[in-house]
């Protein structure tokens, strides 16, 4: 079996420094948005593109910029704005129903706290860690599958779901990190460290991941 990786703080620093110089990035600045376009982006993410998820983002936001004038606007309308999001009719549906619950439960104002966020319909916790990141700039870990799978790759945490990683990664992740690890890993997941086929042979942090030493180690099975 090969020596497990302790996971010291100077540790997490160094591998999360090495993807940021993979990916082409200094260390990102976190840029702060209205919580409700970054509420409605996150939604209309799922499934899609960027470039997709982009460009019907500012479709929508072009003509209806408030959860007020989303809940009045004709749910045809809303479709085709966002058509170039996959599922567009379901989340047309749900981008209209999350503006009626902040209309009429918050005063137009999108929620800031975790609990509330998660009572708007078809909210989990990574699209309201989101907005609390992103949106507000709070202490949160937003977690998809990139950073639940690579996190666990790495050996960072051991664990079956997001939220539990969510919950993991706060204990061990230093809060300097917290709101730049989902965009982080997420590209990374994307171009290197792929669901099904991880790209090892380019991967630049291949010598700390627990995935890769046990792949390479005929001992382990």
């Amino acid at each position: 079996m090969g020596v497990k990786m302790v996971w010291t703080e100077t540790k997490l620093g160094e591998v999360i420094a090495t993807i940021r110089r993979v990916l082409g990035d200094p260390r990102p600045a976190v840029k702060h948005k209205d919580p409700f376009r970054v509420l409605i982006a996150t939604v209309l993410s799922a499934r899609t593109r960027d470039e997709n998820t982009i460009k019907a983002t500012e479709n929508l936001f072009s003509k209806y910029k408030t959860p007020e004038e989303i809940l009045q606007a004709d749910i045809g309308e809303i479709e085709e704005l966002i058509r170039p999001a996959g599922f567009y009719r379901v989340k047309a549906r749900r981008i209209q129903g999350i503006a009626k619950k902040i209309v009429e439960d918050f005063g137009g104002k999108t929620p800031e706290t975790l609990e509330e966020l998660l009572t708007l319909p078809g909210v989990g916790r990574k699209t309201a860690n989101c907005v609390l990141v992103y949106g507000y700039g709070k202490e949160a870990i937003p977690v998809d599958v990139h950073v639940h799978r690579i996190t666990n790759r790495l050996g960072w945490v051991k664990t079956g779901t997001p939220e539990q990683t969510e919950q993991a990664l706060k204990k061990v992740l230093p809060k300097e990190f917290w709101a730049e690890i989902n965009g982080l890993l997420v590209r990374y997941g994307q171009q290197v460290c792929l669901p099904k086929n991880p790209r090892c042979s380019l991967c630049q942090v291949k010598q700390h991941c627990d995935h890769y030493r046990n792949r390479s180690d005929p001992s382990s099975g």
